[in-house]
């Protein structure tokens, strides 16, 4: 049971990253035509791969409901 929720508190803290990821690409976007198109991209991709990663946490989460 321990590492249902340790999987819960891992969901968590990522859902924060991806708030914090869309806050930060959204105030750069607002910036303009001053944004360099790296900075975006870069952003984007980091959002990308947050997104996934809390897609695979839900999954497992799901699974660890199975499995007990």
């Amino acid at each position: 049971m321990a590492d249902r929720f340790d999987l819960i508190a891992r969901k968590h803290a990522v859902r924060q990253q991806i708030e914090q990821t869309r806050r930060q690409l959204e105030g750069e976007r607002a910036k303009g035509t001053q944004v360099q198109q790296r900075t975006l991209a870069q952003l984007e991709t980091q959002l990308d791969q947050l997104m996934a990663a809390e897609y695979n946490l839900r999954v497992a989460i799901d699974q660890s409901k199975i499995t007990r």
